[in-house]
């Protein structure tokens, strides 16, 4: 496969990762990675380079899926201020307030202990899409870790972390659809069956799963975020002093409407219609006939079988954008059937909410710029040409994580590597006689576990403003977690591959 650009594909995104570790400024880094990629592109006229720049952020709304996505970024903001002027988040806090004296007699520590676990199962409970999963985590449980004076950089990696990896793991939601079609290129008739088949080797999203409870339970804290919990602890400050979370103090310190009676209802049937509405999305959106991935799937004629069909079969992106505006509606008409607000109050507040999560819906759309350039520069072609003369079909399963990793890191996107990798990773395992089966898992976990690491990531950016996170302070602390995640994943296919 001919890639002109060579080594250079790979400096716009790594450009930007350092600027954005380095500096803390993401959105010049994003830019100044989109001009470089288009430097290179044009031939190094930086007029035509800035021009493109331009453009290129313009295109990006020509793809249905970002601009939903954008939306949805933005129309958080709007859900997120409703349920705080409603009193939601305060009646929530007492509700949590009254569970956690039944524990009195326990210590702060088991509290907190406690209250993790929770977020992350219920971070695992919606696997249905991880942006609902991540922002439905940061969103219940942010004042609740605040109160018991837990970091906020350790709410944001467990709301990442319960997120990306159930959802591979549980491939019943749009990922499932994308990853069984690219499947069916490759010629498999029966997808699903495959897909089932590799859960087992995909390593990477059972480890990250598996670390967060561990290190909840045993307390073990390692790099920046042992530094986190250390601050937290002793000084009571949830970020860094020169932070800067994704959401303004407008959305996490609003104060409730005086006068209103606390009500956690008004926070939990608001984010539960949203989690419930993304499967129902997904089903509604969904094909039942017509399309190849019949051939893997029971048709018997029940209701559940007819469901899970249309499920996995929906457009993902429009289903949770319309999972986050059903739930402002469901919100709209609870608060003015309490007459917490008046209609006009209500419009005030959602254009508010969106406003303030402006910056946010910005960053995603340099994000998917970002990625767009990269993929222009063909740098998952340029790392699949450059390793594919010397592997080996022992080593193949680890190489293909490895590479999946890097092309996930450096363009932010675990779908676009699933994308570049799965055709090529299955082709390169059937002629070497290599495990299909684990190469195609070790393709999946590697561009989730890149994705999972990356400071460009939207899963990443997402979960760092539900928690009101900063950004690179999110992206410091998980790194450490996810290497390690990374590493034995990468081990296990390396004696795994070496030994069978």
């Amino acid at each position: 496969m001919e890639n002109s650009y060579g080594f250079l594909s790979i400096l716009p995104p790594l450009i930007a990762i350092i600027i954005a570790i380095r500096t803390k400024q993401v959105y010049l880094a994003l830019l100044m990675g989109i001009f470089f990629g288009f430097l290179i592109i044009d031939g190094w006229n930086p007029w035509n380079s800035l021009l493109s720049t331009v453009e290129s952020m313009v295109y990006v709304f020509k793809n249905p899926g970002s601009t939903r996505t954008i939306m949805f970024s933005a129309l958080v903001g709007a859900l997120i201020l409703l349920v705080q002027k409603s009193g939601g988040v305060d009646g929530f806090v007492i509700f949590m307030d009254k569970i956690l004296e039944k524990i009195e007699h326990k210590s702060l520590e088991t509290k907190q202990k406690l209250v993790q676990i929770l977020a992350w199962l219920t971070g695992i409970v919606v696997f249905v899409e991880t942006s609902i999963s991540s922002l439905t985590v940061g969103t219940i449980f942010r004042p609740i870790f605040d109160k018991l004076k837990i970091p906020r950089e350790k709410l944001a990696y467990i709301a990442d972390s319960s997120s990306a990896p159930t959802s591979i793991l549980i491939p019943l939601n749009a990922w499932g659809v994308f990853i069984m079609g690219l499947l069916i290129e490759q010629g498999f008739n029966q997808p699903i069956n495959v897909l089932f088949k590799s859960m087992i080797y995909n390593f990477y999203p059972i480890f990250a799963l598996l670390l967060v409870p561990f290190l909840i339970l045993t307390g073990i804290d390692f790099g920046p975020m042992l530094k986190a919990e250390k601050r937290t602890k002793e000084t009571g400050k949830l970020m860094n002093d020169n932070a800067k979370p994704m959401v303004s103090k407008e959305l996490t310190e609003a104060k409730p409407a005086s006068g209103i009676k606390l009500r956690a209802s008004n926070m939990i049937i608001p984010i539960l219609a949203m989690v419930l509405m993304m499967p129902i999305m997904l089903s509604i959106t969904g094909k039942l006939e017509g399309i190849a991935l019949v051939r893997g799937l029971n048709k018997e004629n029940n209701f559940f079988n007819r469901f899970i069909y249309s499920m996995i079969n929906g457009d993902g992106s429009k289903s949770v954008l319309m999972a986050v505006v059903i739930a402002i509606l469901i919100a709209a008409i609870m608060y003015r059937a309490q007459k917490i607000f008046k209609t006009n109050q209500i419009v005030d507040l959602i254009l508010k909410g969106i406003s303030e999560l402006i910056p946010l819906a910005l960053l995603m759309l340099l994000a998917f710029s970002i990625s767009s350039v990269a993929k222009q520069l063909h740098i998952g072609e340029y790392i699949a040409d450059v390793t594919e003369s010397w592997l080996s079909p022992g080593l193949l399963p680890f190489l293909i994580f490895i590479i999946s990793g890097f092309i996930a890191f450096s363009t932010g996107t675990s779908w676009g590597t699933f994308a570049i990798m799965i055709p090529i990773a299955v082709p390169l395992a059937r002629s070497m006689d290599a495990d299909v089966y684990m190469t195609i898992a070790s393709a999946l976990g590697g561009g989730v576990f890149g994705d999972h690491s990356s400071p460009i990531s939207d899963t990443t950016i997402i979960s760092s403003m539900a928690s009101a996170s900063d950004h690179i302070d999110h992206v410091k602390t998980q790194l450490p977690y996810a290497l390690l995640a990374g590493g034995l994943a990468a081990l296990f296919y390396l004696i795994i591959g070496l030994t069978t």
